[in-house]
């Protein structure tokens, strides 16, 4: 008997297809990296991003000049 787990982690995905999904759906990165020497914070980064596709239905924010 194999386990859902197993036909998962054999599923192939094309790397094209993946960013189709996410992009479709949108996606949030967040993430925090510190770098510490001798317990001394030296370099703090805070990421925030969204990714996410731009429908050609919806009306652009900025006015186009003419």
């Amino acid at each position: 008997m194999s386990g859902d787990g197993d036909v998962l982690a054999q599923r192939e995905v094309a790397l094209v297809d993946l960013l189709d999904r996410l992009l479709a759906g949108g996606v949030v990165i967040t993430g925090d990296l510190t770098l510490r020497i001798a317990d001394v914070d030296l370099v703090r980064i805070d990421l925030n991003a969204l990714v996410s596709s731009v429908g050609s239905e919806v009306p652009s924010p900025f006015e186009e000049l003419t």
